[in-house]
């Protein structure tokens, strides 16, 4: 099975003896590309056309970030699968002002639903108090039926986040760990980077499974189709975040896994540390393969095979075959 690759030190990636290589300060490493799905890149690499060409040729997705571990941008090579029939549904739901905000009022609702069953969760734990967060989101979820424009809608959702947000201190109760209000470039505390990190390898982890599909990335409903590279992995993955995303932040910092000392404050605010972004992957990368029974499917599949059926779902969706509706997690 293929695995995505991560790399942190600085180095040269290239092509040899037709396979992948990578060279850094007295390490040299072979990268089988026949098990190779995606690379992730963290430190400073250098690459040269020759390499991308075959990249290209393997259909391996090369995903860069900065030093902040903050998403630059992605080498997306040719679709192989890319379906003109399929972008012109796309489009034609885009076009659609009732198509689109039909579509963007599922990836809401996927979104609340799921952020309600966590908090639903950890209330079933004893966090009584998460029971007025839990109604306000009710509420403010009650009113996206009669909204008719998609920034108001996006609004309404920006609202139902922060109030989910605003109760991740009663789930995590560490002092080193106070959420305080959501902050960005620069996240101003420890979990803020968290959130934010967290966040971004989602939108490349679904941007990864839209290749595998016919469905054109560029193309979303919720986040406007503009000048923007990727739109409807960003749709996506707003369903996904807080059962894969969330969850493995309240593991972790639960564990004692991590420190204060896996975060340095700079002039830009808060970052994560190398050592806290392999150990923050490596748990991803097993809640990613974990298998859950699915409703509707009869058997087990993984979260990362959760995603791929999501978009299979939408692509039902476009060709008028089945509605769709969201995955909801069920504990």
């Amino acid at each position: 099975m293929k695995r995505p690759i991560y790399i942190f030190s600085d180095g040269v990636l290239k092509r040899k003896n037709n396979t992948l290589y990578f060279e850094s300060e007295g390490v040299q490493k072979f990268i089988p590309v026949e098990n190779t799905s995606e690379i992730y890149i963290f430190g400073e690499v250098e690459l040269n056309k020759r390499f991308l060409e075959f990249l290209t040729q393997s259909e391996i997705i090369l995903h860069f970030f900065n030093r902040y571990g903050y998403y630059v941008g992605s080498f997306y090579p040719r679709e192989y699968l890319n379906s003109g029939y399929m972008i012109l549904k796309q489009a034609e739901h885009y076009l659609d002002t009732q198509k689109r905000l039909s579509l963007a009022r599922t990836f809401v609702e996927g979104s609340y639903k799921n952020m309600r069953q966590v908090l639903k969760y950890y209330q079933s734990r004893g966090i009584d108090e998460l029971e007025r967060y839990i109604q306000q989101m009710e509420n403010l979820f009650g009113s996206i039926s009669n909204i008719n424009d998609i920034n108001t809608l996006m609004a309404i959702e920006g609202n139902i986040r922060q109030t989910y947000y605003s109760a991740f201190d009663l789930i995590i109760d560490k002092d080193d760990f106070k959420f305080e209000k959501r902050s960005k470039r620069p996240p101003k505390n420890a979990l803020n980077a968290l959130i934010s990190f967290g966040n971004s390898m989602m939108y490349t982890i679904v941007l990864s499974e839209i290749y595998r599909t016919h469905l054109d990335p560029r193309i979303g409903y919720l986040h406007t189709t503009n000048f923007r590279r990727f739109t409807l992995n960003l749709d996506v993955a707003e369903i996904f975040k807080p059962i894969i995303v969330d969850r493995l932040i309240f593991s972790i910092i639960s564990k004692n896994m991590l420190k204060p000392e896996h975060f340095e404050q700079n002039l830009e605010g808060i970052v994560i540390t190398d050592s806290a972004k392999k150990l923050f992957i490596d748990e991803l990368e097993q809640r990613l393969s974990t298998t859950i029974s699915v409703k509707n499917i009869g058997n087990y599949v993984s979260y990362r095979q959760l995603i791929r059926i999501e978009l299979y779902k939408i692509e039902k969706h476009l060709m008028g075959e089945k509605e769709y509706q969201p995955y909801v997690s069920q504990w």
